[in-house]
């Protein structure tokens, strides 16, 4: 004891000592005082106690910028601690040697020196902190509803947590679906008594219940409900009194006290009736029974309903919506009961869920062998559908009996929710369209969840009643777009959510649907494919009447490797893959979603709702299972001019270009064409040689080449194999399509970056899609139409880079025979536009120009054709622009030139000069590079350096360029590749000055920001919210009869942040966001100004004679985005986001890591003095 007390004496000593020795350094180093600050510093000596409790203290009182500001101090604090340590550290003992003294000295005077010079970067830390301090102080609120919300990591489940809540509620809803009310009641009831499974449970899945029993008139099973969530520890919410209410207005004689006292305590628990008829989803009849029953008690109640009125607040778009008398919205050329019909028809695509069109490759003669096949074939579904009929009976029959315990998640529910024979359509159609090498287990089994999981949404609308609803808004929404009606100066997202506000009666159309749980999805497609497996046969003979006659399973379970991973396969028997390519069938079986849509898609009007009619659809696509994006989505309160862009994408109408698509069918039906990007049918694919491993006449060297030659056989013909079926798919729906109108519904990543939802024909694709697309509607050339057709087609051959418009023009002029000769004589001319770099859209162009020309007055040709402008590598336009480069923005035409720049010949210019300097100082790898310096050589690597490419990635770029050039010496491909990427890197850093700094700096925040647990979450200048996806992987095994399926899951938010993808995504990914951003309010602007406009990512599309006005809007909205402090804002936004939680520990590494975060978040890169505009 007596030793405890005296250390604890000769530790206040200590401290005493220490805090006088801190004042005089203070004293000396004196620290600039802020203006709004009541004092420069916290008394020095003020203990780590007193600290700590005025964080505490702050968390009431304090603003966000004081916090920050009382921890800088603190770090202060520490430092002086640091140095005051070094002051009265302990004498060393006298040493032997003569000059110790003087060493001694020595040292302690560079100690001194040390600890002065970390006072002054202390000092300067915290001058840096007291400038951040006012620059919060100085912030809006517009994003702070974003910035405080939890990470998912922090507040919401996780993933597992959250497939467990998501399978409970899903497995009740299926069970109400079917009509097994006992099964859902008792499966409920177990899961509410067993309490670890109770804690999965929230106040809707109970709420799911209670509906059953509302619609039953049962009020004491919903008394008895209420009953169970008290127990639960939850409260009820909006949805939990709907119910009970529409119970109450079903009962004919419920008496108004018993209503009284459900409104009393919904009231007490903080709900107001207008909270039922905003907050609920309602099915069926639902809301009018809500309504009756508080009639009964209110007569004269109307809900108050209102549209969502809240515009944007970024001041990119204020105008676009509050300034609307010049705007001239785009009609489309239908009348309204065209588009009323294309509706009807549209939507009966959608209930059928599937499309089965004819294929082109039905378009060939038909052989006896074809029909022969064709027949067998036809026989043996007739037959596989019996089977399967069958065994699919017998497994639910015995599912429906096994004793398992109430509380465990069954399939049974799920293999009731639709009729049989559509089960085993599925099924046929799987088999049907599997590649001859067979397909992963897992995707094969999760294209069969979502199968069964599309058609079971839609059997769910036309059983809430939503589909009549949906008919009688659409039916009034075309009023907005016909050409034969008013018209209207609002946008597709407003009327439509005032359509449903005017026809609030019925059902909800929005937000209905539970989406089922990746696991589900896999365990239930697994299942399925179980089935398949084991009861699907053919005779072995039947090709061959030789062989024994036996029956064999058509579809075969194995594992192969991919990688080091073992992955489970399925794999069709060669007998079915022979019978399926003799018989070239005629027609093939398609999702539904996998068309065009006939009529305009639905606007988005929420984060649930648009698209397609009844087939769910994603607004942002995701990795399977991943639910961080949708949960930020859902808390953002502001997306319309996300959704009004995405709108006014899907709204463009487009047709086929025919005389295109018969050109590409005829060479695709012969024998394809490499050069024109026609891939070969398979029997022009290299024959796969047989031989026996066992055989004694090969040597055993012998024998390892004959396995590389099967080995790289089998991979080119599954190669072929994908790129026909590709090219079939796409060849068969444009045909489908010849005579239609069509439009393609649009979604995003969760950059923001926008795709059509049709994953096979759509304007995204290659040069062979996008040539057989024009729009749909056409308008006059004008005066510099034809100029610009001509423009567009010497753009598409690559020629004329360098030159400028004029430039071009001229050229486009002086070939103008060659043009009307391609265009007349495609396939036996001169074929000169097979040389273009994109050969089939300029056919196309050849063509448009030729009907111009010829036609009476080329200003008044009405021209379908799309011409694009494309982006010069935009991602480095926009870190220009972020970095104000003068250079580096004149490189990529941000700055006004006689002359277009191109950035990659400029690069390639730069680098052979060095290279020629080098080797006239005899450098050998510079000397054997002469003349092989060419802008393709560095195009990838210059056009990837923005995105985040490495040296080594850039290295192997340079080096398949490099391999590519016959004549280049192959033993010297290694260093040539080490010595350019070089070179390229340098280049770029001495071009664009600022975006070696930014994209420094944007890696370094994410290595810091994921390093303190979090994942990176950052929001456009256009309001989306944006959270990257990468989690540490953790394994899941999905156990089934098949086999455990291993899921590598690298999206649990719960899992703590990968730290390298976190920061090696965040600059490009940032980058893309800023990319999206620019073309959604192009996209914006043009629909303002009637422009037909549809993007390509950074390459936008638009009618000859509206090019000049797009290029200006596009210009224009570069310029307005720029001008926002975009690192300004990101720095804000991250601070608030990542250092709203003030670290008090100052002595722990945790503190000195977010302190080096929130010097760094708050010390944006400088930029040049470059104006943008």
């Amino acid at each position: 004891m007596e030793k405890l007390s005296q250390e604890k004496k000769n530790k206040l000593k200590k401290q005493q000592h220490l805090e006088q020795k801190m004042q005089r350094i203070v004293k000396e180093k004196p620290l600039g005082q802020s203006k709004g600050s009541k004092s420069s510093l916290m008394a020095t000596g003020t203990s780590h106690k007193i600290i700590s409790s005025a964080a505490k203290k702050s968390k009431a009182d304090m603003k966000l910028s004081d916090k920050i500001y009382a921890a800088a101090s603190s770090t202060t604090a520490v430092a002086a601690a640091t140095s005051a340590k070094a002051a009265v550290a302990p004498k060393a003992p006298k040493p032997k040697q003569k000059d110790s003294k003087s060493k001694v000295s020595d040292k302690k005077a560079a100690k001194r020196a040390t600890t002065e010079g970390k006072v002054k970067v202390k000092d300067e830390d915290l001058a840096n902190v007291a400038e951040l301090k006012q620059r919060l102080n100085q912030q809006g609120q517009d994003w702070t509803s974003l910035s405080t919300t939890d990470s998912p990591q922090d507040g919401s489940k996780g993933s597992l947590c959250g497939d467990i809540q998501l399978s409970i509620r899903s497995y009740l809803e299926a069970c109400v679906f079917v009509g097994d009310i006992e099964r859902s009641q008792s499966f409920l009831l177990s899961q509410h008594r067993v309490m670890s499974r109770r804690k999965y449970l929230t106040t809707d899945v109970y709420n799911i219940m209670m509906r059953v029993w509302a619609k039953r008139g049962m009020l004491n099973q919903i008394g008895r409900i209420f009953i169970l969530l008290e127990e639960a520890g939850l409260k009820p919410n909006a949805g939990s009194y709907s119910a009970a209410l529409e119970c109450m207005g079903r009962q004919q004689n419920c008496s108004p006290k018993v209503i009284w006292r459900c409104l009393n305590k919904m009231r007490e628990d903080g709900l107001s009736v207008d909270d039922l008829f905003s907050q609920c989803v309602f099915r069926q009849d639902e809301r009018d029974m809500l309504l009756r029953a508080i009639h009964t008690v209110k007569p004269d109640y109307e809900p108050s309903l209102s549209l969502n009125a809240s515009q944007c607040s970024s001041p990119l778009v204020q105008d676009f919506y509050t300034k609307r008398e010049h705007h001239t919205y785009p009609k489309l050329d239908f009348t309204q009961e065209e588009l009323q019909e294309r509706f009807k028809r549209q939507l009966s695509v959608e209930e059928a869920c599937t499309v089965t069109i004819d294929s082109v490759e039905g378009l060939k003669p038909i052989t006896e062998n074809m029909a022969k096949m064709r027949e067998m074939l036809a026989e043996q579904r007739a037959q596989w559908h019996k089977v399967l009929l069958q065994a699919l009976r017998e497994s639910k029959m015995i599912l429906a009996k096994t004793n398992t315990k109430a509380y465990k998640l069954d399939l049974y529910p799920y293999l009731c929710l639709l009729e049989d024979k559509e089960y085993v359509d599925i099924m046929i159609q799987s088999v049907t369209n599997m590649p001859p090498s067979g397909e992963s287990l897992k995707i094969l089994a999760r294209d069969v969840g979502n199968r069964i999981y599309t058609k079971y949404c839609v059997r769910q609308k036309h059983q809430n009643q939503t589909v009549e609803k949906l008919g009688s808004i659409y039916d009034a929404y075309t009023d907005l777009l016909a050409k034969d009606t008013k018209v209207y100066n609002v946008l597709p997202r407003e009327q439509w959510c005032k359509l449903e506000m005017e026809q609030h009666s019925g059902p909800t159309l929005q937000g209905g649907e539970t989406t089922w749980p990746y696991i589900l999805i896999l365990e239930l497609g697994t299942f399925i494919v179980d089935i398949m497996v084991k009861n699907l046969k053919i005779n072995s003979d039947i090709l061959n009447p030789a062989y024994d006659r036996k029956l064999i399973p058509i579809l075969y379970h194995m594992y192969t490797f991919r990688s080091t991973r073992q992955v489970g396969f399925i794999k069709p028997h060669p007998i079915l893959t022979q019978m399926q390519q003799e018989a070239m069938e005629t027609k093939l079986t398609f999702d539904s979603s996998v068309m065009p849509m006939l009529c305009p898609p639905v606007p988005w009007t929420s984060v649930k709702f648009g698209a397609y009619l009844l087939t769910p659809a994603k607004l942002m696509r995701t990795l399977d299972g991943a639910m961080q994006h949708e949960e930020l989505l859902e808390k953002c309160e502001n997306l319309h001019p996300v959704f009004d862009s995405l709108n006014q994408l899907g709204n463009c109408a487009w047709r086929i270009n025919k005389p295109i698509l018969d050109i590409i069918i005829s060479i695709f039906n012969e024998r394809g064409s490499e050069k024109l990007d026609i891939p070969p049918p398979l029997s022009e694919a290299p024959k796969i040689p047989h031989f026996h491993p066992q055989d004694p006449t090969y040597t055993a060297s012998e024998k390892a080449h004959m396995k590389r030659e099967v080995i790289n056989a089998k991979k080119k013909c599954s190669e072929m194999h994908s790129l026909r079926m590709d090219a079939l798919y796409k060849l068969s729906i444009a045909h489908r399509m010849r005579d239609e109108l069509f439009w393609f519904p649009h979604n995003m990543d969760f950059r923001g970056r926008t795709y059509p939802c049709p994953p096979y024909f759509n304007h995204l694709g290659s040069d062979v899609t996008r040539a057989m697309l024009v729009f749909a509607e056409g308008k006059p050339l004008g005066p510099k139409g034809l100029d610009w057709l001509k423009i567009h087609l010497v753009n598409l051959t690559g020629l004329k880079k360098r030159s400028s418009l004029q430039g071009r023009l001229e050229y486009g002029n002086s070939i103008i025979e060659d043009i009307l000769d391609s265009a007349d004589d495609p396939l036996n001319g001169k074929k000169w536009w097979m040389e273009a770099d994109e050969p089939w859209q300029a056919l196309a162009c050849c063509m448009e120009i030729a009907n111009a020309v010829r036609s009476p007055d080329p200003t008044k040709f009405i021209s379908h054709f799309p011409v694009h402008q494309d982006g010069s590598c935009n991602g480095l336009q926009h870190y220009a622009a972020l970095g104000r480069d003068v250079i580096g923005a004149t490189s990529v035409n941000l700055v006004p030139c006689e002359v277009p720049q191109d950035v990659y010949s400029s690069v390639a210019q730069q680098v052979e000069e060095l290279r020629a300097r080098d080797a006239a100082k005899g450098l050998k790898i510079a000397q054997v590079l002469e003349g092989f310096i060419s802008r393709k050589v560095v195009k990838q690597t210059v056009m990837t350096v923005v995105y985040g490419v490495t040296r080594y990635g850039g290295r192997l770029q340079i080096e398949k360029r490099l391999k590519e050039i016959d004549e280049f010496p192959k033993n010297h491909v290694w260093d040539a590749s080490h010595y350019l990427v070089r070179l390229v890197f340098n280049g770029l850093k001495e071009m664009f000055t600022g975006t070696r700094e930014i994209q420094d700096w944007l890696t370094e925040s994410a290595r810091l920001i994921s390093k303190s647990g979090h994942t990176v979450e950052w929001v456009t200048p256009l309001g989306l919210p944006i959270i990257q996806p990468y989690h540490r992987t953790r394994n899941q095994v999905l156990k089934s009869t098949m086999q455990h399926i291993n899921l590598q899951i690298s999206h649990d938010a719960k899992e703590r942040p990968d730290t390298v993808k976190q920061k090696n995504a965040f600059p490009p990914n940032f980058i893309h966001s800023l990319d999206s951003t620019h073309m959604m309010l192009t996209s914006l602007h043009c629909y303002s100004a009637g422009l037909t406009f549809v993007s390509v990512h950074d390459c936008f599309w638009t009618h000859a004679l509206t090019v000049d006005t797009m290029n200006k809007i596009c210009r224009e909205q570069f310029v307005a985005l720029h001008s926002q402090p975009i690192l300004d804002e990101l720095s804000n936004f991250l601070l608030h986001k990542y250092c709203s939680t003030i670290q008090t520990e100052a002595r722990t590494k945790k503190y000195q890591e977010y302190r080096r975060l929130l010097l760094l978040l708050g010390k944006v890169p400088q930029t040049g003095e470059q104006e943008t505009g």
